[in-house]
């Protein structure tokens, strides 16, 4: 785990041992946020996948590689941001060998934006990137249509370092590997990377 402040990593450090939603009894661990300590840019998504609940950091299963390839084509170096989840640990249904993911629920969300405000207030980002609805609705505490909110800046207040923070909503990663074909795959990827530098122009 990369927790590049003393504040973080002490958040991070409690929130192992975090009881707050009944999520914990199931997953492996929990999986706090990574990355920068006061980076301009903070990426929060929905949970940890399975790979990310055996490893312990975020993004770092087939959503994650996509993400860091997205990343890297619109010009935004993952090391320079925090990524995070709206929730920490990882819900699913066991199916044979296989951990099928489940959705967090509203009172699982609002569990959990206790760790989410800390990581937000210590990295005090310029720009919030939500992926996804669940993130969305994390951050901006209602209900959000992708589709009706994406790709436009929602002014969240001032930062205490001064200037005005915002939050941009587009999707989540792993929308691209459930697409049904290739063409579908690559149009949505290319909207994705257009979403990821338009957010990072806003800064």
């Amino acid at each position: 785990m990369n927790v590049a402040s003393a504040e973080l990593a002490a958040a991070a450090r409690d929130a192992a041992a975090c009881r707050r939603c009944p999520l914990w009894a199931n997953a492996t661990q929990t999986v706090f946020g990574e990355g920068a300590g006061r980076a301009r840019i903070m990426l929060v998504g929905e949970q940890p996948g399975d790979q990310e609940d055996l490893a312990g950091r975020p993004f770092v299963g087939p959503a994650g590689k996509i993400l860091d390839t997205a990343l890297q084509e619109a010009g935004i170096d993952r090391a320079l941001v925090y990524v995070t989840n709206a929730v920490k640990h990882f819900k699913f249904i066991p199916r044979g060998k296989r951990r099928i993911h489940q959705k967090p629920d509203t009172g699982e969300i609002a569990a959990c934006k206790f760790w989410l405000d800390i990581e937000r207030e210590q990295v005090n980002p310029r720009l919030t990137v939500l992926l996804g609805a669940t993130a969305a609705r994390a951050v901006l505490g209602r209900t959000v249509t992708i589709g009706r909110e994406r790709g436009r800046p929602i002014p969240l207040g001032p930062t205490p370092a001064g200037g005005d923070a915002l939050a941009f909503v587009t999707v989540h990663p792993s929308f691209l590997l459930r697409l049904p074909d290739e063409a579908a795959k690559r149009r949505e990827y290319a909207a994705f990377v257009g979403d990821l530098r338009h957010a990072a122009g806003l800064l």
